[in-house]
């Protein structure tokens, strides 16, 4: 009977394809949107994945995430080097400023202070040049989304010199960064050359890094700092989350990505109940047939089932592998640097597609149960 049931679909073919593309739609939809969301908001813990050496971030209380700071004075650091657990502790800025590059454009950057020993502040990897290019005179490190937006495609920057606050800067390096949530251009230099590129007021210092011994814990070492200092430590997984979360609780981002996914659902729901609808009312007398033969609702139901399963089945995996083309074919799109399909993302289309083959399966289903047999004899 399922072989049955098949044929029946795959016979009408333009009801068929109607079908496979409205659940394709739909799963391109809800996975892309999800895909891009979650990739988002994950921007706002960059900074903390930038700094990968840091296991504890200590700030002023009334910090919140790496780009919503407020300046401490000095004496913080001493303060954190001081508690016990603490095996090393290195100053880190963070500011915004303007730059004048050499075409006389005005952009705004990010600029970063490095610990200027240990250079504790930087990206992993180098996507050109090394760490040490900082010793010179004057020099920047400017990460490989940012020279996309400075610079023309295929000039190098290194070497361009800058107008920062009206003082000279050089690009010596580009740092292998993951993006910022707004994309902005980003300059690491040593903490004190970021003093005088970034003049503000007295207190400058953003935060404090710090490395935890190994005999104690960097949760315990937190609470430790917190209580002796009165500063707010956290982990660097607690600061990352941090930074997802305020982007979640003040951006329209949640709020603009779920209606879309909402939109996707409703319009597989249109597109697919319709189709379906049509397809078994132009086969109601086939099905008043099987009855007038002796097949029960119940193998009627697991017929209509089995046309909802490959329906979704083929449909799914076109809207999946849409999304994986999506990501692929702009992953050479900066905006796009990093992106990638979380496993839960496919698991929540399936739900989804699964939720509007039921809800239309059941809808399209009620008319051929209510079919006596005796009406294909009319």
């Amino acid at each position: 009977m399922l072989w049955i049931a098949i044929r029946m679909l795959t016979g009408d073919k333009q009801k068929f394809y109607g079908l496979v593309f409205g659940i394709a739609f739909s799963t391109l939809l809800i996975t892309q949107q999800l895909t891009i969301f979650v990739n988002l908001v994950e921007r706002g813990a960059s900074g903390v994945y930038n700094v990968p050496a840091a296991d504890i971030w200590v700030m002023d209380e009334v910090s919140r995430t790496t780009d919503v700071n407020f300046p401490m004075p000095s004496t913080a650091l001493d303060k954190v080097r001081s508690v016990p657990g603490v095996e090393w502790a290195v100053p880190h800025l963070r500011a915004n400023a303007s730059v004048r590059s050499g075409d006389g454009d005005l952009e705004g950057v990010s600029v970063i202070g490095v610990d200027d020993a240990t250079l504790i502040g930087l990206p992993k990897r180098m996507a050109q040049g090394s760490a040490d290019v900082l010793s010179s005179p004057d020099s920047v490190i400017i990460d490989d989304v940012g020279t996309t937006r400075m610079f023309e495609a295929g000039q190098s920057p290194i070497g361009q010199r800058l107008e920062l606050n009206d003082q000279r800067a050089v690009i010596r390096g580009i740092a292998d960064a993951i993006p910022s949530f707004t994309s902005q251009v980003t300059l690491y230099t040593k903490y004190s050359r970021a003093l005088n590129y970034v003049p503000g007021t007295r207190n400058r210092m953003s935060f404090v890094l710090v490395g935890a011994s190994d005999d104690v814990a960097p949760a315990e070492l937190t609470a430790r700092i917190t209580e002796l200092t009165g500063l707010r430590a956290r982990t660097r997984d607690e600061f990352a989350q941090d930074g997802v979360d305020f982007i979640i609780q003040n951006t329209g981002i949640p709020l603009n990505f779920g209606i879309t996914v909402m939109l996707g659902f409703i319009v597989g729901v249109a597109i697919v109940g319709l189709t379906f609808s049509l397809f078994i009312r132009d086969n109601i007398k086939q099905f008043g047939a099987l009855k007038a033969i002796g097949v029960t609702n119940a193998k009627i139901r697991g017929m209509v089932a089995s046309q909802a399963a490959l329906v979704g089945l083929v449909g799914y995996g076109l809207g999946v592998l849409g999304t994986v083309g999506f990501i692929w074919g702009f992953s050479g799109n900066p905006t796009f640097k990093g992106f990638y399909i979380p496993w839960q993302v496919p698991l929540v289309s399936l739900a989804a597609v699964a939720l509007i083959l039921a809800l239309t399966g059941w809808l399209a289903l009620r008319n051929v149960l209510k079919t006596e047999p005796a009406s294909v004899f009319r």
